[in-house]
């Protein structure tokens, strides 16, 4: 049996999911990235837990409804396309978001409560994104220039909860959501 990886993750509202399915709808015969992630899968991970024993599941939800209820609503506004990993074949295609204190005082107190109840998170620094596409597979290299020439998505949406995923590899789409804790500072 396959262990299955939990993350907590702040969801994108409908129809901005619909947005950016349709902008990469636009690029994706152009620009040929190995996986495309399906419209529903669309989120900006907070904290990527990995394996967590069902044991801990309720501790983990009774923690971030604790978490979630420190924090008020907020909005987010889509910014700019971006890229990890090598330049001209990225590892990842990514559509951020406009800096927003309030995402980064959420994150850091989901991070650190996640530390506080014992679990093992990785020490990247958080970069808020939204994942598109994986693994470059063009015979040219890719240029993010060339994509930054293209119309950009202007959306704004709500940030009024945040949700703990398990993911199912053998689906699609791959995310299940498992509990949402509403923000209701």
């Amino acid at each position: 049996m396959k262990k299955t990886h939990y993350f907590i993750a702040v969801p994108i509202a409908d129809e901005v999911k619909k947005q950016i399915a349709g902008w990469k709808e636009g690029i994706a015969s152009t620009f040929p990235f190995r996986t495309w992630v399906h419209q529903q899968d669309y989120h900006i991970t907070l904290a990527f837990l990995g394996y967590v024993p069902p044991m801990k599941i309720d501790e983990i939800c009774k923690t971030m409804e604790q978490v979630a209820k420190r924090h008020a609503p907020f909005a987010l506004s889509l910014s700019e396309i971006q890229t990890f990993g090598n330049r001209t074949a990225p590892r990842i295609l990514w559509q951020g978001v406009e800096k927003e204190e309030k995402l980064f005082a959420l994150q850091r107190d989901v991070y650190a409560a996640c530390i506080d109840i014992g679990l093992s998170l990785e020490k990247r620094p958080f970069t808020p994104h939204i994942t598109i596409a994986r693994k470059w597979q063009g015979n040219e290299a890719f240029s993010l220039n060339d994509l930054q020439m293209r119309p950009r998505i202007n959306a704004t949406f709500p940030v009024g909860q945040i949700v703990l995923y398990q993911t199912h590899l053998e689906r699609t789409p791959k995310y299940e959501a498992l509990a949402l804790f509403p923000l209701s500072k």
